[in-house]
């Protein structure tokens, strides 16, 4: 078998004796597994790291958005209670005529700071 025809071989094979490579070659060839097998090692434990970050990212949000919903839940079941409270007040409260306002503030108008905005005073 000829040298570095599997690369997945990590015992050595001699060659045929008339083309021995020197023993320098071979220690790069190891150096260069080496290096390779820990390179390999560290992209997947990053690799790993990354699928786990993301992991626990996406529990995060799950859990969060659980919470919005609640949240939009109970928000919309007070808003539909407040409603409801202040629709059957509204007939019993006096002072909730209807009034139609003059145009007060005319943005051409210089003088439209001395003028009075009325304010409804609602009586109960």
């Amino acid at each position: 078998m000829a040298q570095g025809s599997d690369s997945n071989d990590t015992s050595y094979k001699s060659p045929s004796p008339g083309s021995r490579p020197s023993s320098s070659d071979d220690a790069k060839k190891v150096m260069r597994r080496e290096k390779n097998r820990i390179a390999a090692q560290k992209s997947r434990m990053r690799q790993t790291q990354k699928a786990d970050s993301l992991h626990l990212e996406s529990e995060n949000l799950e859990k969060e958005n659980a919470a919005l919903r609640k949240e939009v839940k109970q928000l919309t079941e007070e808003a539909k209670y407040l409603s409801s409270v202040l629709s059957s007040h509204e007939p019993l409260c006096t002072g909730l005529t209807p009034q139609t306002p003059e145009l007060l503030y005319s943005p051409h108008h210089s003088s439209y700071h001395h003028q009075h905005i009325p304010v409804p005073h609602y009586q109960h």
